[in-house]
């Protein structure tokens, strides 16, 4: 069954908005540093108390590196090098792309259906990893936190996007997988998705009539 209800199917989808990580790429800083920390006491300690995915969260609404790494090393001096790694190695946290998910971007823009996303991604980092992910390019247009220093889910980068997207949000069907952002949105007025799997979205966007 697709994943709606009766506050995400009301009405026709002008644009489809994709969230990026663990959407369309799987994220998880385990992938990087379960390398660097062979002993998983030692490496589950690390990514709950050192590099914590709220930490990380600083880069995604605007914070630069240059403030955030030396800092954090300061706090913990044994853990230097891991430290360094995250700032170096950070496109070895995306282990690959999200299975189907391409796909369907790709089967939407053959539709002609105008495509866009919202992401939480630090600056620094997305200069490295845009270039890795060709299907982007079937965005028109892609509103990147750290750039812009608003992160989901505050209301600010979703009115941001809106504006810039040139759509009602209640004619923008909104995928994430964060309930978090996807209340956000639905508060907004946007149409909303759940992300859990491909397969259910592909049952959504059908359902929908727009692949």
């Amino acid at each position: 069954m697709p994943d709606a209800d009766p506050q995400t199917a009301t009405g026709d989808v002008e644009a489809v908005v994709f969230d990026i990580g663990r959407v369309l790429i799987q994220w998880d800083l385990r992938a990087l540093f379960g390398k660097l920390i062979a002993d998983p006491k030692r490496l589950d300690w690390f990514l709950a108390n050192v590099v914590t995915e709220k930490w990380h969260f600083q880069h995604d609404a605007g914070r630069p590196l240059g403030e955030m790494v030396p800092e954090l090393k300061a706090l913990h001096p044994d853990w230097d090098a891991e430290i360094e790694a995250y700032a170096t190695r950070f496109l070895e946290t995306i282990p690959g792309p999200v299975p189907g998910s391409a796909e369907l971007v790709e089967r939407l823009d053959a539709r002609g259906v105008p495509l866009y996303a919202i992401t939480n991604f630090g600056a620094e980092f997305w200069a490295q990893f845009r270039p890795t992910l060709p299907v982007l390019d079937r965005m028109r247009d892609i509103v990147v936190s750290g750039d812009e220093k608003l992160a989901k889910p505050g209301a600010a980068i979703f009115e941001l996007a809106a504006e810039r997207f040139g759509h009602e949000p209640g004619t923008m069907l909104f995928i994430d997988d964060n309930a978090d952002n996807v209340a956000a949105a639905r508060a907004l007025g946007w149409q909303v998705h759940h992300f859990r799997d491909a397969a259910l979205l592909e049952a959504d966007l059908a359902a929908r009539g727009l692949i």
